[in-house]
C-alpha cells in the first residue's frame, strides 16, 4: 500500500504541525481522533502505580465495526468514567495508546500514514491494524467488573507491524 504524504496543498504545513493544540478549532481538535477505538476499551489500573492493563472489553457505547462512539455527544453523561481529552489533560493521561494522534501531536510528532487526515481515507486506520475492529471480545454490558482480569490483552499498547513510518 502506498503511504501518502501529509497534506500540504500550498506549501503550508498541516494544522497539526503549525498550530499549538490549544489554538486548534474544535473541528481540528476532533479530527485528530483517528477512530481506532483503543481508548474505548476497558482498562484496569494497578493499585498504587500508574500501570495500566487494557482489556478486549469495550465501552458499552463503542460500535466494534466503525470503532466510533454510538452516542458521542452524550457519552460523558452515559458513561461515568468516560474521559474527555483536552489540551489541559492530554499530557497527564498515561493510559493513551502509543498510536494516539493526540499523544503524538502533543509530543511534537507527526501523524502516521494511516491517519485519516494524512491518508484522506477513514479506512486506513483499520487497514493498518490500528483500530479495534475485529479485536473486541465483548461489551462491558456482558462482562462483570470482577471478570475483567480474564480479558487483559497487550496489543493496544503496541504498534502493529508496518504501521509506523
Amino acid at each position: 500500500m502506498k503511504r501518502p504524504q501529509s497534506p500540504d496543498p500550498e506549501g503550508e504545513l498541516p494544522f497539526w504541525r503549525r498550530k499549538a493544540m490549544k489554538d486548534m478549532t474544535q473541528a481540528e481538535w476532533e479530527s485528530l481522533c483517528d477512530g481506532c477505538g483503543r481508548c474505548c476499551l476497558n482498562k484496569l489500573q494497578e493499585e498504587g502505580t500508574d500501570r495500566t492493563f487494557y482489556t478486549n472489553v469495550s465501552c458499552k457505547l463503542l460500535d466494534g465495526t466503525s470503532c466510533r462512539c454510538t452516542d458521542y455527544k452524550n457519552r460523558s453523561a452515559k458513561v461515568k468514567d468516560c474521559v474527555t481529552l483536552t489540551t489541559r489533560n492530554i499530557n497527564r493521561i498515561s493510559w493513551l495508546p502509543p498510536t494516539c494522534a493526540y499523544k503524538l501531536v502533543a509530543a511534537g510528532k507527526d501523524l502516521n500514514w494511516w491517519h485519516p487526515l494524512v491518508s484522506g481515507d477513514p479506512n486506513t486506520v483499520h487497514q493498518a491494524g490500528i483500530s479495534v475492529r475485529g479485536k473486541v471480545g465483548a461489551s462491558e454490558l456482558d462482562v462483570p467488573d470482577d471478570q475483567l482480569e480474564d480479558h487483559i490483552v497487550s496489543w493496544p499498547l503496541k504498534w502493529p507491524k508496518g504501521a509506523k513510518g
